[in-house]
């Protein structure tokens, strides 16, 4: 049986995962799947592998490297990358490449050498899941240059997790790359939303085990506690809100708990208990669980700076939380603004304060919001959609490689 591998460097997880394991689950209903991923990878992930049957492999780094550095100087941090890059190739490597297909988290912008040697070797896949934004003319044409060579591989492909990214790198890649780009969307599964919304669920009791008291307006958000999610943003439009609104509580569901440093400014804005940080393994350690402990909220917000189109927003709005996020990158195919959640621009946090406040005040819009917000997500983005759209282009190349095996093999006899 023809085998895909899965691959990424990087020890945290997050909406590239959760978008890889829509495609795995298709997948593997008629390939051999292996996620390979580093040692020190979140225990959570690992354990979300596990319970959907997912065979996967460690291997040894020497560098645990999460994928947002913070605390390393920019020179380091890029030895860092290549040291743990190298290290993927060579567990890649020693499982072999016969009768393979790669799906690596690399980029010809940063991995050019890397995407490289694999394409040499089996057909590649990789996912844009947002544009590389705003650059001087010199660097975008060394991307230029580095996303044509690699458009001149036979092996290699890329699928975009949403239009816009499509659409940005399209100008970057060549030819038949640009030309097939297919957009896998980031996004829900339908069936296991219903599940959620259909399941039992005493939001009481689940409040009262966090905290939280019952009669408390709550709005969630899911995702890594990082700057680009727009964190502080958020935390400044809550130190606003809550002066005239206490009984306007936050929650923060993150993969991992922020630094005593950023514990420290987080005590800075006077919140208390207006704000709580939970660690999602916490919660639960299947999409399930995390699911249902969205249902405690009655809205949610992603204030983020650069995102590509989060599956956490998707899911948050085909629940029925009404929701805020911002006017940037992919968000907008989803958050229509005013029909199906509000956008507001990045980094505005009296802008992110007037559409809480009229989210919590106007039981209308918040209706509104939520029946189109769900309905428009669980019609347009269905991950058996983008999943089928992936294993179809799996099977082309998987072919395809077939037939050069088989013309190399020829040519060699005469």
């Amino acid at each position: 049986m023809q085998r895909i591998i899965y691959a990424w460097n990087y020890v945290d997880w997050g909406g590239a995962q959760i978008y890889s394991l829509a495609l795995i689950k298709e997948a593997r209903k008629e390939f051999d799947v292996l996620v390979l991923l580093p040692d020190g990878s979140d225990p959570d992930q690992l354990k979300l592998l596990e319970n959907e049957g997912i065979r996967y492999e460690l291997f040894p780094m020497e560098f645990a490297f999460p994928l947002i550095v913070t605390r390393v100087p920019k020179l380091g941090a890029h030895a860092i990358k290549i040291s743990n890059e190298y290290a993927m190739l060579r567990a890649i490597k020693r499982i072999g490449f016969d009768e393979s297909i790669l799906h690596v988290d690399l980029l010809p912008a940063s991995s050019l050498y890397s995407l490289v040697w694999l394409a040499l070797r089996a057909p590649v896949f990789v996912t844009v899941h947002n544009s590389l934004g705003s650059v001087t003319r010199w660097r975008w044409l060394l991307w230029r240059l580095k996303f044509g060579i690699m458009s001149q591989f036979e092996n290699f492909h890329a699928f975009s997790a949403n239009e816009h990214a499509a659409r940005s790198f399209r100008r970057l890649f060549r030819n038949r790359v640009a030309d097939d780009l297919k957009v896998t969307y980031a996004s829900i599964h339908p069936p296991q939303i219903d599940h959620t919304r259909n399941a039992a669920f005493d939001r009481s009791i689940e409040r009262e085990q966090r905290g939280i008291g019952k009669e408390r307006f709550v709005f969630l958000t899911v995702g890594q506690f990082i700057d680009r999610k727009g964190r502080w943003t958020l935390l400044e439009a809550a130190k606003i809100i809550r002066a005239e609104h206490p009984n306007i509580d936050f929650v923060w569901v993150t993969p991992s708990l922020p630094s005593p440093e950023d514990q420290v400014r987080i005590h800075s804005y006077g919140l208390g208990d207006g704000f709580r940080l939970l660690r999602s393994g916490d919660i639960g350690t299947d999409r399930h669980s995390i699911l249902r402990f969205f249902r405690i909220a009655d809205g949610f917000v992603l204030p983020s700076f650069v995102e590509g189109l989060p599956i956490a927003l998707l899911e948050a709005m085909a629940l029925g939380l009404p929701s805020i996020s911002t006017n940037i990158f992919g968000i907008p195919e989803a958050v229509l603004n005013e029909e199906t959640g509000l956008l507001i621009e990045p980094g505005d946090a009296n802008g992110l304060s007037e559409a809480l406040l009229r989210v919590y005040s106007d039981r209308d819009l918040r209706e509104r919001l939520s029946n189109n917000g769900s309905e428009f997500v669980m019609s347009k983005f269905d991950d058996r959609v983008a999943a089928e759209i992936a294993v179809d282009e799996y099977r082309k190349a998987a072919r395809k490689a077939a037939d050069r095996s088989r013309r190399w093999e020829a040519e060699l006899k005469i």
